[in-house]
């Protein structure tokens, strides 16, 4: 019953501290976060990912479906429409990691061909995703 009736001390005290901070914080933590945001979103774009544009999350979902051509189809997928397995492609190959779409869905398979970027990162980081994700579109086939 605690858990679910009262927030941990620690998490009162740090939200006491952050109804403190001046009106400035927040506004430049907005404009940092949606500077981030539309640096990875050009990057995703131009690696070919279709991607719908946040409006309040630190994350990007992306549809793989026009990244076909690099997915090998397996007895178990089509194409790019296996988002586990291209999310292991990613990491595995690309040096980037993101988050498979089928698992923020009741049923998985409406998100198979998702898949989520994070974008609470410094830009260093970013701008070294973006790197690695150049020409992901003309790459061989997944095997």
């Amino acid at each position: 019953d605690f858990v679910t009736v009262g927030a941990a001390a620690p998490l009162q005290e740090a939200g006491a501290v952050a109804l403190s901070l001046p009106d400035a914080y927040y506004a430049e933590l907005g404009r940092a976060y949606q500077s981030r945001r539309d640096r990875l979103l050009a990057a995703l774009e131009k690696a070919g990912f279709r991607c719908s544009k946040p409006e309040g999350a630190y994350y990007i979902m992306t549809d793989i479906g026009g990244l076909d051509s690099v997915v090998k189809p397996s007895p178990r997928s089509v194409g790019a429409s296996d988002d586990v397995r291209f999310c292991r492609y990613l990491v595995e190959q690309i040096g980037v990691a993101a988050v498979p779409g089928s698992s923020f869905y009741y049923l998985p398979s409406a998100g198979r061909r998702q898949v989520r970027f994070c974008f609470c990162k410094t830009d260093q980081t970013l701008d070294s995703a973006a790197r690695r994700l150049q020409g992901l579109a003309s790459r061989s086939a997944i095997s």
